[in-house]
């Protein structure tokens, strides 16, 4: 582990008697055990948003750079899932048979 560094944090009631709860609890020995698991929380949900953000930029260029873009026809799409689902259907009652 790091070095460690004494620091004095101030919790509203609420907070502080969740820490306390989970001390005595028996699931951590010292209120110290409590704050760095959530610090580790809170960094590994702030490493995961970052990913995700990332993520989505590298989605958003790459439509960009897909080209332009085309109206969709959503009537030929609701017919073409209409077929495959006949389809789908029809592939189930054969096999039942």
């Amino acid at each position: 582990m790091a070095a460690i560094e004494k620091i004095s944090v101030a919790l509203p009631a609420d907070m502080l008697d969740l820490v306390k709860q989970a001390v005595r609890s028996g699931n951590y020995a010292t209120t110290s055990e409590v704050i760095r698991e959530a610090l580790r929380e809170w960094k590994g949900r702030r490493e995961t948003r970052e990913e995700t953000i990332a993520e989505v930029r590298r989605l958003v260029q790459e439509g960009l750079d897909s080209g332009r873009w085309q109206p969709l026809d959503t009537a030929e799409i609701k017919r073409e899932g209409r077929r495959r689902l006949a389809r789908m259907k029809g592939a189930k009652g054969q096999r039942s048979r």
